[in-house]
């Protein structure tokens, strides 16, 4: 059931130095009875100032403002409210794009392209976008307080009761919400590639995910992450300065290589093929495909193609269901899909919709998923 109503809106705070794109996302946002713009602030230390006399739940901050800027006012945001989600709006440069994934790996959860043109502003896509990151991690953040509201309340009767009886009932109640699902038992067969999908979330995800993967594993890994041109370029580069792992921004024609990673460039879509006996990565320009693109879905069906039950598929936090048709082909065809688990989730949205389809063979901790990769390709098929 969803926490968000029309009596009960997400509040936004819009934070940017020009009155024109602030005037353009509030006209997008309050086209919604689901959101409400609470604040605006057109620089860094406004919006810290309007923390302390609004309740805010999601932000939507620019990067380049004078007084202060977004990435300098990021920190201060979370120190005052930790429980605050921060979209980072930009436009698309190389420079904001890197203090975009320093923001992405810093605190903020998603980001969000300025319009750059009247054209864009009216495109059913940016508004599509827009709207729906915002609730999403509204969603998300009301999810968590709950939580963390329970888990104080379970934690301080456990505490302060010297009722045994009741203690053990607020165990039982606690127990009884834990979701079960359906798990499938996973491929007989080794993997000989890893396949990774992750949107919302997914910058800081991946890169906690490949800083802790074991240096014995040199399998190929593939990434698709929701992301647009320019950005993933330096996301390539940010991973492969902070993890282990070689990773670059996927180009025609490469050869497919132990020990790398492949990221699918913003705006187009990363399949893989055969040519001359040889594996090689093609870039291909056909239409979004769940409103992404790069999206998760080609990127799986050509290799759930080529390597049947030797694909192994981690569905990381994100928004939305990209990779559920993908995800099914690799199971149809024998291969092993895991998931990120809820509670470690910026959105459950990605991994939630495999879960619920009963494709996984393990939903579990972001953290648990390096040990569970390698259990798969050096110890038992568990």
């Amino acid at each position: 059931m969803s926490l968000v109503t029309k009596n009960n809106p997400i509040r936004v705070m819009l934070v940017d130095d020009s009155a024109v794109i602030r005037g353009i996302f509030n006209r997008v946002i309050s086209s919604d009875p689901l959101l409400s713009i609470v604040a605006s602030a057109s620089d860094g230390q406004m919006a810290i100032n309007n923390l302390k006399r609004n309740d805010i739940e999601v932000i939507v901050l620019d990067i380049e403002m004078p007084v202060m800027d977004g990435l300098t006012a990021l920190p201060i945001i979370m120190m005052e409210n930790p429980d605050i989600q921060v979209i980072i709006a930009s436009t698309l440069t190389k420079r904001n794009a890197e203090i975009s994934i320093r923001a992405l790996t810093s605190g903020a959860k998603d980001y969000i392209p300025k319009p750059e043109s009247t054209k864009e502003l009216y495109d059913n896509s940016f508004q599509y976008e827009l709207i729906n990151k915002i609730k999403a991690l509204g969603e998300y953040r009301r999810k968590k307080l709950i939580q963390k509201n329970e888990n104080s309340f379970s934690l301080s009767a456990r505490t302060n009761s010297k009722d045994s009886l009741f203690n053990d009932t607020k165990s039982t109640i606690s127990h009884s919400k834990k979701t079960t699902f359906h798990l499938r038992k996973a491929s007989i067969s080794m993997p000989d590639i890893i396949a990774i999908g992750s949107s919302t979330g997914g910058p800081q995800a991946l890169s906690n995910l490949l800083k802790s993967l074991s240096k014995e594993i040199t399998l190929p890994i593939f990434i698709t992450q929701h992301m647009p041109p320019t950005f993933t370029t330096i996301l390539a580069e940010h991973l492969a300065k902070n993890t282990n792992i070689a990773c670059k921004e996927a180009q025609d024609g490469d050869l497919v290589e132990k020990q790398k990673a492949y990221i699918a460039p913003g705006g187009k879509h990363m399949i893989v093929e055969i040519l001359n006996n040889q594996k090689r990565i093609k870039i291909i320009d056909s239409p979004p495909e769940n409103y992404c693109k790069p999206s998760v879905d080609p990127m799986l069906r050509s290799l759930s193609q080529l390597y049947g039950p030797r694909v192994l598929t981690i569905m990381l936090t994100g928004m939305g269901s990209d990779g559920l048709k993908g995800s099914t082909l690799v199971v149809e065809n024998g291969g092993t899909v895991l998931a990120q688990d809820e509670a470690s989730s910026v959105v459950w949205g990605m991994p939630g919709a495999v879960t619920h389809a009963g494709l996984c063979s393990a939903v579990i901790p972001l953290t648990e998923i390096p040990l569970k990769i390698h259990s798969l390709l050096f110890r038992s098929v568990a």
